[in-house]
């Protein structure tokens, strides 16, 4: 009787081993199944914050959607914007929400992951090709821009000397805006612009940009910035050579800041962009294709608003 006993000890405790494994092999494909639900937030750079709330928001909203999500800063570099394309496909991230570094050096980064099989959603920015991104969720620059050169024409009774400060060169917003603004401007012969530089969408190159034009060019009425932090900092180099209540500034983004900054009479008037509406959007968009969608707007342009001194109040927060 013994022998058998045996065998039935032996027996049970390999069918309980093997249930412990193959519980441990379903606990670990859960697991995995769970966390390859991962969008990717690659943006151009954190060192703004308007890209910041970008960034935040198509976090946010793919969370929502139930997917895990990491933030990526390219800090304007498309080299390391490279790296963040390779890390999030070898990582499993399955879509990704992209504010572009440059819209031509962008366009293989964004052709990496679509040949992995990871479908791109643009925001704000776009990349010049449109077999790349799964679709591009953008600002409609070029008529903010128009708004803002009206305004711009009013404001300067037809006449005067000012300076445009562009953003990255590389980038298709700096030229929208710029040709937005121009196409009303340059209508009026005695608007002249003195100089043009860019200052790459940054704050403190903005200051530093101006700060150097004063010097060759002390008499000016007025400086149309590509955003607002370059607004900002055009501000603060009209502070420091005594000509802030001399010099009327121009931004265009519609961050809080320049918002305030427009009630208090500092600075004109800025295009109020929707940077939640654009993240969320594309976060959306990159959860509907993950669920089996495959119809996308190559491009889906979003409305800008003109803000300034008549209408401010509507666009203070609480």
């Amino acid at each position: 009787m013994g022998r058998p006993v045996f065998s039935w000890a032996i027996s049970f405790r390999i069918f309980f081993l093997f249930f412990l494994l193959l519980s441990g092999c379903r606990e670990k494909a859960g697991t995995e199944t769970n966390s390859s639900k991962k969008v990717a937030v690659i943006i151009s750079t954190l060192n703004n914050p308007w890209f910041v709330v970008l960034a935040e928001s198509a976090a946010a909203e793919a969370r929502q959607l139930g997917y895990e999500t990491k933030i990526f800063d390219s800090q304007n570099n498309t080299a390391l914007e490279a790296d963040h394309f390779e890390n999030a496909i070898a990582s499993g991230f399955q879509a990704v929400l992209f504010n572009p570094t440059d819209a031509n050096g962008s366009v293989s980064n964004v052709m990496k992951a679509k040949e992995a099989g990871v479908p791109v959603f643009c925001m704000d920015r776009e990349v010049n090709s449109n077999e790349a991104a799964t679709s591009q969720i953008l600002s409609d620059s070029y008529s903010g821009c128009v708004a803002i050169g009206k305004y711009f024409v009013e404001q300067m009774d037809k006449k005067g000397r000012y300076v445009e400060i562009l953003g990255l060169v590389g980038d298709n917003n700096t030229w929208s805006r710029s040709k937005g603004f121009h196409s009303v401007v340059d209508q009026y012969p005695e608007l002249k612009m003195v100089a043009q530089q860019s200052a790459d969408f940054d704050r403190n190159k903005a200051m530093e940009v101006l700060e150097s034009v004063l010097q060759a060019q002390p008499d000016i009425d007025a400086v149309f910035c590509g955003n607002d932090a370059m607004a900002m900092g055009a501000y603060q180099a009209l502070i420091a050579a005594g000509k802030a209540d001399k010099v009327k500034v121009f931004g265009f983004d519609g961050a809080t800041e320049v918002v305030s900054s427009i009630f208090e009479g500092k600075i004109k008037a800025t295009g109020m962009q929707f940077p939640v509406v654009m993240a969320q959007t594309a976060a959306k968009y990159a959860d509907d294709y993950l669920k089996g969608k495959r119809d996308f707007p190559q491009k889906m342009p979003v409305a800008v608003e003109l803000v300034y001194e008549e209408n401010v109040q509507n666009y203070l927060e609480d």
